[in-house]
């Protein structure tokens, strides 16, 4: 029987991500960037919106001429002119001159705010009454205020969300560099585990976890590869898992990691060319025995077979390790404060990680641990995120206030 090498902790594991390599960058075009990362800074070019900007229908003026303006004791300006949607004003604003405007349209020389419509009166064609003091820069924005030339705008590291996609647009950048995605292979293994178009017979099971770490791959910005299902022959596993290793940036294996006569994954990753077996055992529960081999300058993970355990190994440890392979900052996962609804116990020595569902419940949250099995998917399916309990703690308390992970 196979034994664990050393049982490592989390910290200890994502330690050696720096062991591995970032993909290699390449450049695409700004429609087809959502989910990258950037492979280098973003500087702006020129002053975002470019131009002081009306963000409101009314007149534009200095600000001066309206002091002490009111219903009872209102300013009368003189309008100087209109300014033309889309277009440069061809005059500027003095002492007591105003300029009708629309909401983007841009301010002429001299005037420093625009006066709300809703707080002026037009005499005639020529003259308005103000009923409200205003103060400089009210009711505009300055043609630096969103972004400065030469500002950093957006740091090599950053995954694109929608609004820096709007960003980059507004800096004019048609086509950008970024990290290409990762290929990462996904193996799943046993003589028990069938394709999902298959009606498994007693004693099979669906392969739910190539599909489930595949949707975690993608979710990650990764390109999940399959190599489909290999049963416990030495021979089949160590020629996929080769196979696997020349095509992708990185390999996942789905169960055959734990101990046992008949787990076969630990002996083919010893196998394979420049392979150096890193960590046989986290202390985390669920999920004791994971592997992490570096072949060459790529990681292979052994993950246990249960789906729930594969899937929280992937969320706590194998992600910062595509966080960086991926070129991306690390980003601490979301988490929300809630009190647990039960009593929990813990094995010390690993971090348990308990699955819960939140509910909102007198002005707060509370965590309600889901209980089952680690192999069990409907578990991860009911849960909202996770609460880790620390290796040295015996148990949470009912009512005691917790930190949930997001999932």
């Amino acid at each position: 029987m196979k034994e664990f090498f050393q049982v490592l902790d989390i910290d200890t594991v994502l330690a050696f991500k720096t062991r591995f390599p970032k993909v290699e960058s390449e450049v695409v075009q700004l429609d087809q960037a959502l989910g990258r990362v950037l492979a280098d800074n973003i500087v702006a070019g020129g002053d975002i919106p470019g131009f002081n900007r009306a963000t409101m229908d009314g007149f534009a003026v200095q600000a001066a001429s309206t002091f002490g303006a009111s219903e009872q004791n209102p300013a009368y300006l003189t309008i100087a002119g209109s300014v033309n949607m889309g277009q440069a004003p061809g005059f500027s604003i003095g002492p007591g001159q105003a300029a009708r405007i629309a909401t983007g349209g841009m301010l002429p020389p001299g005037a420093d705010c625009v006066v709300m419509v809703e707080h002026t009166d037009t005499i005639d064609d020529s003259t308005v009454e103000i009923h409200r003091s205003q103060a400089p820069g009210q009711n505009m924005v300055a043609g630096n205020e969103d972004v400065s030339k030469g500002q950093r705008v957006l740091a090599k590291g950053r995954r694109l969300r929608p609004q820096e996609i709007g960003i980059l647009a507004a800096c004019g950048y048609g086509e950008l560099m970024v990290y290409r995605r990762p290929r990462v292979g996904i193996i799943s293994t046993g003589d028990e585990v069938v394709p999902i178009d298959t009606v498994p017979e007693p004693g099979r099971i669906r392969d739910i976890n190539s599909h489930a770490l595949a949707a975690l791959l993608r979710d990650n910005g990764a390109e999940p590869v399959f190599y489909g299902i290999v049963g416990d022959s030495y021979r089949d596993l160590f020629a996929h898992c080769r196979k696997a290793l020349v095509e992708s940036d990185m390999v996942l294996i789905s169960g055959g990691s734990s101990v046992g006569m008949r787990d076969l994954t630990l002996d083919a990753l010893q196998a394979l060319e420049q392979s150096r077996i890193l960590v046989h055992g986290i202390s985390i529960r669920p999920g004791k025995p994971t592997i992490l081999a570096q072949c060459g300058s790529k990681a292979f993970w052994g993950l246990p077979g249960h789906v729930a355990s594969a899937m929280v190994v992937f969320m706590v440890v194998v992600r910062p390790f595509l966080e960086h392979l991926c070129g991306q900052t690390a980003i601490p996962p979301l988490r929300v404060s809630a009190r647990l609804t039960r009593n929990l116990v813990s094995v010390q020595g690993r971090v348990g990680f308990v699955r819960v569902r939140l509910v909102h419940q007198d002005g707060e949250y509370w965590a309600e641990p889901i209980l089952g099995q680690s192999g069990l998917i409907h578990t991860m399916v009911e849960a909202d995120g996770l609460v880790a309990i620390d290796m040295n703690c015996e148990g949470l308390e009912k009512g005691e206030l917790v930190e949930v992970r997001l999932i």
